[in-house]
């Protein structure tokens, strides 16, 4: 049996008889704030002609196992850059040399699939060459916020027993400090190069790339002994699909829509805490 969630606004009655209809729903539980879960719900080709309905209402509907729980997941795994946080560190770095517009370029495009993940960051690593190396404390203090919804998301997953990672394609400055600050059990990313008080333009050891964000997930996964489908993956860019395929239930957050088309769920105005309306804690 599987539910239908939907939420994220206000849902038109007029849409909400059109969606009952064409998944054949058993029941309607209206779920405070503006979240509407529809028992024994199934998807077909007639609920898909109504995601352009559902687009222009700015709500986010997903197709879940009725009676699963949070806490039937062992591990959560979030990307950082766009996914747990709101920006993408390496941009705003490359502001402070004023070089922001042509990171950023190379940044979507790698996010799109469109360019390699490695050739993406050695390019705009490049660029950065020189930087002075405080600037990063800056980036963290004044520009670094989380994606709403993450805090909950995070205290949620923590208080029903999950394992928590970041496995970021970006710096160690930023994933260990919010691993420290967040209660992450686990954390791994790029670490930058520093010399002499700036950056070289280069990462010190190996990158870490798509492959590797899969390879760590799945390490986690093993030695917790969990089963795939007891892992959720977040993430946002193309960057990202190898470690969502490692995953049971992979989330795709505000994501590039490659991303979107590959992932279990895609969430494009909720906050992360939308998760919690379909796997309550």
């Amino acid at each position: 049996m599987m539910d239908l969630i939907i939420q994220g606004g206000a849902l038109p009655t007029f849409l909400l008889d059109r969606i009952v209809a064409a998944t054949g729903a058993a029941g309607v539980e209206p779920l405070p704030p503006q979240v509407v879960r529809l028992h024994g719900a199934g998807r077909n080709s007639e609920f898909d002609t109504l995601l352009p309905l559902l687009e222009a209402e700015h709500l986010d509907w997903a197709f879940v196992a009725s009676g699963k729980r949070l806490a039937d997941f062992g591990l959560i795994a979030f990307d950082m850059d766009s996914t747990l946080i709101t920006i993408e560190c390496i941009d705003e770095l490359a502001d402070f040399a004023g070089r922001k517009h042509e990171v950023a370029e190379i940044t979507e495009a790698a996010m799109r699939g469109e360019l390699d993940y490695r050739e993406s960051l050695r390019q705009r690593l490049a660029l950065l060459a020189g930087l002075d190396a405080r600037v990063l404390s800056r980036v963290f203090e004044e520009r670094l916020q989380l994606s709403p919804g993450a805090r909950g998301l995070l205290a949620a997953a923590q208080q029903a027993g999950l394992r928590t990672a970041i496995l970021s394609g970006g710096f160690t400055y930023f994933t260990e400090r919010l691993r420290i600050e967040l209660g992450f059990d686990f954390a791994t990313s790029n670490e930058l190069e520093i010399c002499g008080g700036k950056l070289t333009g280069k990462v010190a050891g190996d990158i870490v790339d798509a492959a590797a964000k899969a390879h760590h997930l799945a390490r986690l996964r093993d030695e917790l002994g969990l089963h795939r489908e007891q892992v959720i993956a977040i993430g946002d860019g193309a960057n990202d699909l190898l470690m969502m395929a490692e995953a049971g239930f992979s989330l795709a957050y505000r994501a590039k829509p490659a991303t979107r088309a590959k992932a279990s769920v895609a969430f494009n105005f909720v906050g992360l805490d939308g998760l919690l309306n379909l796997f309550p804690a």
